[in-house]
């Protein structure tokens, strides 16, 4: 989520490059790359870091921009550093590609990528509002000063794409971003292409974490969904929800396995349970600065996740003045990111909310690390 300026809102469903038949057909990789299941290591906690609106690629063309992208490197590189994550889930809005005047946004996705994989950590990363939206020309680019030189970032060896190709206006598709990144990862992305009956919707996966013990069932499953917006409007679609139970029924039939949400957009459940002013019990966080800016339409998924009672809780980024968990129904808990970029509105200090996994007994707990290196917000999100 970016506010930046009014026009930065239009988005243009009648140009949704994901629509495409032509586009979409030429070029779907394998997603069967050779990678390890996620396991918990035995004796250990198995830890998540999540990186929220990063926002890289913003106003490219001036000194300003590129400064954001390296403080949100930083950002990322201190988290890492402290916390030494299992895995890192890339909450959407990785690139504001609205913002992005080159060809191939990519080039930015992989930069914002670069501080985990440098680290040989493996991470996933699902769609927000802003990573495939229509580039959105700058009105001072009609005064007299025209376009301003647009140079595009280096290509990484192991991109397909051609300096040439990089500036020309075009942008880059959902499907389009998750092979470029694939191609960089070395076996360490988790990203997937999800079912072609769910497009637009690109991000919809299940990644198991596994026990330390082969013959036991998974630990948890992590669930991850599109929740639209930039080529298409801010919706879980009806078939979304109709594939989440599907593939939760057949992978979690009897409730037993733990399960945690991840999506961009908050649902107005969101609304609901959001605190008036101060954040106090039983919600916990340390910033609580904007309204919850919820989704057009859900359809329903937040009914089935109260009905499972499996379903422990549900990680979201957006906006980025919010930081809380609180629970909802007394059943799961509702839960924002930190803002971890620089680029992208607001001037609250930057971090990572993190998760960690005990296998037995079984707990998930999370807290807030900033870029300062300070620890805050600590909560259980399991009953004990």
């Amino acid at each position: 989520m970016i506010r930046r300026s009014s026009s930065l809102l239009i988005f243009t469903v009648l140009s949704l490059p994901l629509i495409s038949a032509v586009g979409w057909e030429l070029s779907i990789p394998s997603t069967t790359t050779a990678r390890s299941s996620l396991r918990v290591r035995e004796g250990s906690r198995f830890k998540i870091a999540i990186f929220a609106d990063l926002h890289f690629g913003e106003d490219s063309w001036t000194d300003w921009g590129p400064r954001q992208d390296a403080n949100s490197v930083n950002v990322m590189s201190t988290v890492l550093d402290a916390e030494t994550p299992d895995f890192v889930v890339y909450l959407g809005d990785v690139v504001t590609a609205n913002n992005i005047a080159i060809q191939n946004a990519s080039l930015f996705w992989d930069k914002a990528i670069s501080p985990t994989r440098d680290r040989n950590i493996p991470w996933t990363s699902l769609f927000g509002n802003h990573d495939d939206a229509s580039f959105v020309w700058p009105l001072d680019w009609f005064s007299s000063s025209g376009i301003p030189p647009i140079i595009c970032p280096s290509v990484s060896n192991s991109s397909s794409w051609s300096s040439d190709d990089g500036c020309g206006f075009r942008g880059t598709t959902r499907v389009e971003l998750i092979q470029e990144e694939l191609k960089a990862a070395n076996a360490l992305s988790y990203s997937t292409i999800g079912p072609k009956e769910l497009w637009p919707s690109v991000s919809n996966y299940v990644i198991p974490v596994e026990s330390s013990d082969d013959s036991k069932p998974a630990v948890a499953l992590m669930y991850f969904l599109d929740s639209g917006g930039g080529s298409y409007p801010e919706v879980i679609s009806n078939a979304q929800v109709e594939w989440f139970k599907t593939k939760s029924n057949t992978l979690n039939p009897d409730l037993s396995i733990p399960e945690l949400i991840f999506w961009h957009i908050p649902s107005k459940a969101y609304k609901k349970v959001a605190p008036r002013l101060w954040i106090t019990r039983p919600c916990v966080g340390s910033i609580n600065k904007e309204r919850v800016d919820a989704q057009e339409a859900e359809n329903g998924m937040m009914r089935v996740l109260e009905k499972r009672s499996s379903v422990k809780a549900v990680f979201v980024g957006h906006n980025h003045g919010l930081d809380w968990c609180c629970p909802y129904k007394d059943k799961l808990w509702l839960c924002f990111a930190r803002h971890t970029g620089y680029g992208g509105y607001g001037n609250w200090p930057r971090g990572s909310r993190i998760l960690e996994i005990t296998e037995v007994p079984f707990r998930i707990k999370s807290w807030i690390r900033m870029e300062d290196g300070t620890v805050h917000s600590e909560v259980n999100l399991t009953s004990d």
